[in-house]
């Protein structure tokens, strides 16, 4: 047993949870819904032991390189959809988000990415590092339910004026409601890890808070997106709609801020 053989079994676990949302996605059968939640709830137990093992193994925190970080995210997105299941039973959500953890984990299963644990770079050998990556991260990952449920709310909304469907347990206001929660949630974890834990790791580590690094800029980016969400959301009263269109744009800025910024431009987040 290796942090090797949990990443896979937490990997099949994850699949087989897709199996049964989808199933249920068509087959309507709420049991089948449960039964995929379960299979994601145990991979994500095994894959919380999956990242232990490796921060034993490697004697620093697990996301120090793309394939730890995609593993984390992956972690943290199913932690955060576990906690808004559990809330509000979006179960519905439940197939195409586990699509999202799916495709991370394939990401991070790829030959492409180098498993091997290596020693730290001296900007990294830092607690900072702990409380700037997973903060970040979990943020991320409630604006990853946000993204879900927006697109989610679009088609409902859509099919709701069209009067092609009844009103539903989870219904487009519900979905609307939900996006407007996840995002509450992730706005001050990403401010706080990404932001604010990071400006100052880069003053203990380089001598500054702020250097406009391509990351440090769209990660603001990412920040002001979503700060329009809430502030035209809290202060204009904008619902519904506009508001799912600027939740899906501001995650996929934070997309580009993972994945596009470490690939595309260089800078000091590019041993990342």
């Amino acid at each position: 047993m290796n942090e090797s053989i949990l990443f896979f079994t937490t990997f099949i676990l994850y699949i087989i949870s897709a199996f049964f949302y989808f199933s249920f996605l068509f087959s309507k059968k709420e049991n089948l819904a449960r039964i995929g939640f379960k299979f994601a709830f145990s991979g994500l137990l095994i894959h919380t032991v999956a990242l232990i093992w490796r921060t034993v193994e490697s004697g620093h925190a697990p996301f120090t390189n793309m394939y730890e970080s995609l593993s984390f995210f992956a972690w943290s997105s199913i932690l955060a959809y576990v906690i808004i299941e559990f809330k509000y039973k979006i179960r519905k959500a439940g197939p195409y988000f586990m699509l999202i953890v799916i495709a991370l984990m394939a990401l991070a299963s790829s030959p492409l990415m180098p498993k091997e644990a290596t020693p730290l770079v001296p900007a990294l050998q830092s607690y900072w590092l702990w409380l700037h990556v997973s903060v970040t991260l979990l943020g991320e990952a409630f604006f990853a339910v946000a993204f879900i449920t927006s697109i989610m709310y679009l088609v409902a909304d859509s099919r709701e004026k069209k009067g092609g469907a009844a009103k539903s347990k989870l219904s487009a206001d519900k979905l609307d409601s939900i996006s407007y929660r996840c995002i509450a949630i992730g706005f001050p974890l990403f401010t706080l890890g990404g932001l604010v834990f990071g400006m100052i790791w880069a003053y203990k580590a380089w001598g500054r808070y702020w250097s406009w690094d391509p990351k440090e800029t769209w990660s603001l980016i990412t920040l002001f997106v979503f700060a329009l969400y809430l502030h035209t959301r809290v202060v204009m009263g904008w619902k519904g709609r506009r508001s799912a269109y600027v939740a899906i744009i501001g995650f996929l800025a934070a997309l580009f801020t993972y994945f596009g910024v470490n690939y595309i431009l260089s800078g000091l987040h590019s041993y990342a």
